[in-house]
């Protein structure tokens, strides 16, 4: 099931590469800003987790412990979290960058990018606030893309959104084509849990 997860990864890299050439002039991404590794749930499926744990049993012995900290560490503030949606750092990111690059998740690949979320509503990364992706042409006011900043910088791109809602890239159909199964879907904590 693994070797057809990892057809299913090609398949979609193969799109994301090509997404994010196109929005080239609005991604500013780069190894170290790791915002989109803190302070979220991070969705993952069985079949995600799996692929995740087997890079990290190739990572070497001390990044491990971290790691098996950090997960100690999250599952600890859980327990005396109140309130509805817990929110987290993840606990592969180690040092500001992610120690499973290679091995990330969906929701981690396709981070970035415009998307159409479930409601059929355009969605913005929420780094664009934080003066990363898309925020040369995002308007703070409106929470919109301005077309006069795209049109006053001569961008011969337009900034487009995708449909990589995690529901869509998850979808049964997905597995049907591929010949895997995803599995239970919770956040990533919830997989090590200590309960």
């Amino acid at each position: 099931m693994l070797e057809n997860y990892l057809l299913y990864l090609k398949f979609l890299e193969s799109k994301l590469v090509k997404f994010f050439a196109s929005q080239k002039p609005f991604i500013f991404c780069h190894k170290g800003c790791s915002k989109c590794c803190k302070n979220a749930e991070f969705p993952f499926s069985e079949i995600e987790v799996k692929f995740l744990m087997y890079g990290f049993a190739q990572l070497p012995e001390e990044t491990k412990k971290k790691i098996l900290e950090n997960i100690r560490k999250v599952n600890e503030e859980k327990k005396n979290f109140k309130g509805e949606n817990f929110m987290y750092d993840c606990p592969f990111l180690i040092d500001e960058v992610c120690s499973v690059y290679n091995f990330r998740g969906i929701i981690c690949r396709t981070f970035g990018l415009m998307y159409n979320g479930a409601d059929g509503k355009v969605k913005v990364p929420f780094c664009c606030y934080q003066g990363m992706n898309y925020s040369n042409v995002i308007d703070p006011e409106t929470r919109k893309i301005s077309q006069e900043k795209v049109d006053k910088r001569g961008f011969k791109e337009e900034p487009v959104s995708f449909n990589l809602s995690y529901k869509f890239l998850t979808d049964p159909d997905f597995e049907k084509g591929f010949k895997f199964k995803f599995g239970d879907k919770k956040p990533l904590i919830d997989w090590f849990s200590e309960e």
